[in-house]
Parts: C-alpha cells; structure tokens; sequence
C-alpha cells in the first residue's frame, strides 16, 4: 500500500463521519427512537424535593441542590447533592471537597458522638459533649500555664505561649476569624493558622 499523505487522511477521515452520521437518516422515518423509548429508566431523584444550601468546606459560599424525600419510615432521605448552576458564585461546579459533601450525611465512617482515648489506653470510649469541652479546657490551660513566657531572653515582655496552636476553619465568616483570632491572642497563643492557607 502506499504512504497516505496528510491531505488524503483527512479527506477520507471527513467523508466517513459524514457516512456515519447520514446512515441513520436513510431510514424512511428518520432517526429510529424505538430503542430510547424502549431504555426509559425511572431516575432516583424524581419526584424529590429540591433544598438549596451552601457548602459548609469553605468561605467561597458555593451554592448546593439537596435532593430529599420522604422514606417509607416517615424520615427525610438525601438522595443527591450537586451544585447549583442558577449561583452567580460557582455556576454548578464544584470543587473535590464540595462535591463530596452528600458523604458528610450518608457516610458509614462518620463520627456522630465525641470519642475519648483516655492516656495509654488502645480505645476510644463515647464521651457527653460536657465531659469533652471541660477536658479541652483543662489541657488548654494545664498546656498555657507550662509554656508561658512573660519575657524573653533578652528581657523584653512577650507575654505568650508557645505550647499552643490554633488553625482557623475556612468556613469561618470574617467576623468568626477576628474573633477566634483576639481570643487566642488574648490568650498568648502566637502560633495562629488559617486552614485556608495552609
């Protein structure tokens, strides 16, 4: 056989998809739907109630579609979450994170209670959110009190700790960042983060 130039290729490139693409056309009817009709599928989000929302991963503020219906045990079921394309903001896309938010509610792996690994034990054990929020603050304060620094070594007052960190969410609004940032200064935390960031 011999060598195809580049000319010939795409004329014979060109005449076969225009083949392909009239040989439906010589049936007498036109394109033939018996088998699309013959395909209707029964789609899980019919019938369901829309819900708009947010996506709760950041501070961008892309807009979501909930699909939700009634279960047969009278609870509310989310089918589907997807992006919502009426949103100035994203347009419908979304992210990685954003579109696996339907996980942070039909997740088996979620974690729904505060767990507690006690110091050298190998198991977590529920725990009330009282019994969490008053050990946070005791370690907090038991970690302030061993790292704080009035001075330092040359004697100018710092006033800090060091054995404290914080790293802010980047679903907080500007506001909830001014003030988990003046509380943790407050509280001479100096190595503050922003997850957005990082």
């Amino acid at each position: 056989m011999s060598d195809l130039t580049r000319r010939q290729l795409l004329k014979f490139g060109a005449a076969g998809a225009g083949a392909t693409a009239l040989t439906p056309l010589a049936n007498p009817l036109g394109f033939d739907l018996r088998l699309a009709k013959k395909r209707q599928m029964s789609f899980r989000i019919a019938g369901a109630k829309e819900v708009h929302s947010l996506c709760p991963y950041c501070a961008v503020g892309c807009a979501l579609i909930a699909y939700t219906r009634q279960g047969a045990n009278g609870k509310t079921e989310l089918l589907q979450i997807e992006g919502d394309p009426d949103s100035p903001v994203n347009e419908g896309r979304l992210c990685p994170k954003g579109a696996t938010a339907m996980q942070l509610a039909t997740s088996s792996r979620r974690v729904e209670k505060p767990l507690y690994r006690a110091p050298g034990s190998a198991k977590w054990e529920e725990k009330s959110w009282d019994f969490m929020l008053d050990k946070i603050a005791q370690n907090f304060k038991a970690s302030r009190d061993n790292t704080f620094a009035a001075q330092d070594a040359n004697g100018n007052i710092v006033n800090r700790t060091e054995g404290v960190a914080f790293a802010g969410g980047a679903a907080f609004s500007s506001e909830e960042g001014y003030l988990a940032t003046k509380l943790m200064r407050t509280l001479g935390v100096v190595h503050v983060e922003q997850q957005a960031r990082v």
